[in-house]
């Protein structure tokens, strides 16, 4: 490089001719005229060396021109291809766009007050949840298009009745309803491409919509996405957490400083855009939606009634009578006509048994109740004094004599 801005300064800005210029540098004319002629500096390109790929190419082409979205594994087999995977997949890359339709993404404008994406993250560390287990539990994260402002809770399952719970708590502290909710196919909210029942109540109350981002689109819901990534590198590291509550309790006080930061694309503080956000957006319901789980059990002598891989005990009066219970993020609830039967916390552990002790002492009480019952009653029978008949008294009655049995005496 040095020498040919060498040769083109000498005889350009010095006029020295061609002749000298190859004395002074000791290379040859032809080398100072090809200098000369050339208009851009040397680029030294090495010869391309052949590939096992190429002359397997023809067949890949065929292929990919019918099927333009074959798998580079099923390519390998049907043109048997013996040698490294990666080989042929890096140039079946490098060949099938010529094949596929182009899918251009748009810049999306978010309008305030009109979305929000909605997704589960799920941290890395497992969360004591009592009863000496640790669990990897799901984080709903709701990210407010327009403005960027993002909320999080920590809930027990991928659950309907836990999904529309956190929707709800989230929402609800937001103070106001984005017209739509973007989710992702989550099999709670619309797994097979189609929004759940309990999904559809859920926006219905709210008067908003959800939308399902199509499949392997992870652009369409984006924000939330990177958002979920800025909780792992941010919220996470050098914390600990001996339970659920405790979680949410350290990312709640950690929200309102993620929300302050400076975003880039919207060059501005979220936290700043949230007021144009809320006054575009629909106002909360006068009355919640339905959510958590309701169960109707009958109670049977085992006053116990599993929900959500836990027995609760219920109050023991209740056996044999149907009770409705609901369960929320917190609590388990039992009623019956009007009347509360059960209070428990809820256990985010598995296969536990959780008892109320007033339960227990009513059971043994009942319980002594009816052994007494049962040992006056059976006293009363052995008391009692019952008359014995001969059997002939039995034959009279009915009209029977000897003869009858013994057939004709003629």
């Amino acid at each position: 490089m040095e020498q040919w801005a060498e040769i083109r300064r000498l005889h350009r800005a010095e006029g020295v001719p061609i002749k000298e210029i190859s004395r002074r540098l000791g290379i040859a004319r032809n080398t100072v005229r090809t200098a000369l002629a050339s208009a851009e500096p040397p680029n030294y390109q090495r010869a391309k060396r052949g590939s096992v790929a190429d002359a397997f190419e023809p067949e890949i082409r065929k292929l990919l021109r019918e099927y333009p979205r074959m798998p580079a594994t099923v390519i390998a087999e049907r043109i048997g291809w013996k040698n490294s995977i990666s080989t042929l997949k890096n140039r079946v890359a490098q060949i099938r766009p010529e094949y596929t339709s182009v899918d251009p993404v748009d810049r999306l404008i978010h309008e305030p007050g009109q979305a929000a994406q909605m997704d589960l993250w799920f941290p890395e560390p497992r969360i004591p949840v009592g009863f000496g287990q640790s669990m990897m539990l799901p984080v709903l994260v709701m990210t407010l298009s327009y403005s960027r402002v993002f909320n999080a809770l920590m809930i027990p399952s991928r659950q309907a009745g836990d999904l529309t719970a956190g929707m709800w708590s989230l929402i609800n502290n937001v103070g106001a309803v984005p017209k739509s909710l973007i989710w992702d196919r989550e099999s709670a909210i619309g797994g097979k491409g189609k929004v759940t029942e309990a999904a559809a109540a859920f926006a219905g109350t709210l008067a908003t919509r959800i939308i399902l981002a199509p499949p392997r689109d992870p652009e369409f819901k984006g924000q939330t996405e990177r958002n979920n990534q800025f909780l792992e590198t941010s919220f996470l590291p050098g914390r600990k957490f001996a339970s659920p509550q405790d979680f949410n309790k350290q990312l709640i006080e950690w929200l309102p400083v993620a929300n302050a930061r400076t975003v880039r694309s919207i060059q501005g503080r979220p936290i700043d855009r949230l007021p144009t956000d809320l006054a575009a957006m629909t106002v909360l319901p006068p009355m919640p939606p339905v959510t958590g789980f309701s169960h109707r059990v009958r109670i049977s002598r085992d006053y116990y009634v599993r929900l959500d891989r836990n027995d609760y005990s219920v109050h023991p009066s209740m056996i044999g009578r149907l009770v409705d219970f609901t369960l929320t993020m917190d609590r388990v609830i039992g009623v019956c006509d009007q009347q509360v039967v059960a209070d428990h916390p809820r256990c985010w552990a598995k296969h536990q048994v959780i008892t109320d002790p007033e339960h227990v002492q009513v059971a043994a009480t009942l319980r002594s109740a009816f052994n007494r019952l049962r040992r006056t009653a059976a006293e009363n029978v052995r008391g009692e004094v019952v008359e014995s008949r001969q059997l002939s008294e039995y034959d009279r009655i009915f009209g029977l004599n000897d003869h009858d049995f013994r057939g004709d005496p003629s």
